[in-house]
This record gives C-alpha cells, sequence and structure tokens, in this order.
C-alpha cells in the first residue's frame, strides 16, 4: 500500500527535512511526500483513504494507527493519504471528507515538525505490521 503524505508549504533544507528524506528513503517505493502551496486547492483524489493531521483529531497509539493501516491494506486499500494543512489548519469540508482525524496530542506543531513526526510514525507503523522489532512498545 502507498502512503502518500500532502503538505502546504515548503519544508526547504532543514533539520526536519532531513529527518522526512530519511523515514521516505527507508520506505523507498511506499512512502513519498508532495509539497503544494499555501492556498492551491487539494489535488483531486481517486480512491484509496484520507488522513487529515488536525488538531481535533484522535490521538492513536503506534500499534493502532498500524491496525487501521493494516485493516485498510487488508480490505484492499491502494493508497492512502495524509493532509498537512497550512498554519490555520483545514477547512470544515476537508475534515468531513477525511476516512480519519488524526491528531498529535494537544499541543499546536509547526507543520514541518508534523511531517517529520507522521513520517516516523508511517515507518514504525510499517515495521509493526511487517513484526519488524523496530517498534519495541
Amino acid at each position: 500500500m502507498k502512503l502518500t503524505i500532502v503538505a502546504r508549504g515548503r519544508i526547504g533544507s532543514s533539520p526536519e527535512s532531513e529527518l522526512v528524506e530519511r523515514y521516505c528513503a527507508r520506505l523507498k517505493g511506499v512512502l513519498s511526500v508532495v509539497e503544494i502551496g499555501e492556498t492551491a486547492p487539494w489535488p483531486r483524489f481517486a480512491g484509496g483513504r484520507t488522513v487529515v493531521l488536525d488538531e481535533t483529531g484522535t490521538d492513536l497509539a503506534s500499534t493502532a494507527l498500524a491496525d487501521r493501516l493494516r485493516g485498510w491494506q487488508d480490505g484492499g486499500t491502494r493508497e492512502v493519504r495524509f493532509l498537512i494543512g497550512a498554519a490555520d489548519g483545514h477547512d470544515a469540508a476537508t475534515r468531513a471528507g477525511a476516512d480519519l482525524l488524526l491528531g498529535f496530542g494537544r499541543a499546536t506543531w509547526p507543520h514541518m515538525m508534523v511531517r517529520a513526526m507522521l513520517a516516523e510514525q508511517l515507518y514504525r507503523a510499517t515495521t509493526i505490521i511487517a513484526g519488524h522489532p523496530y517498534h519495541r512498545g
């Protein structure tokens, strides 16, 4: 199953971008990042699942995220897209169209940090699904 992070804004060259690149390399062919402009419309998606990163979203343990992804994969889902909004978050229509609203706690995180944390959690989830010892939780 393909995992795509769709993020508003440019991350540029930074320690966070290095982390994101590291996890994309570890999941070559599985995890990719698409950057779009701050005000550009979200790309049109055909099929798959959409996860919206949102401060009102559900906080999932790593194993629970892995279980959700495994269930979608076992059900035939070919792609899961993770939408990271700009500073003002997502509009109501984007949140309403999500298959899952996902949060990273009650704190507000810069979008660059969210990309890095999400990339790591997706790597962690895929290792849990594969039975790899990366996750020791």
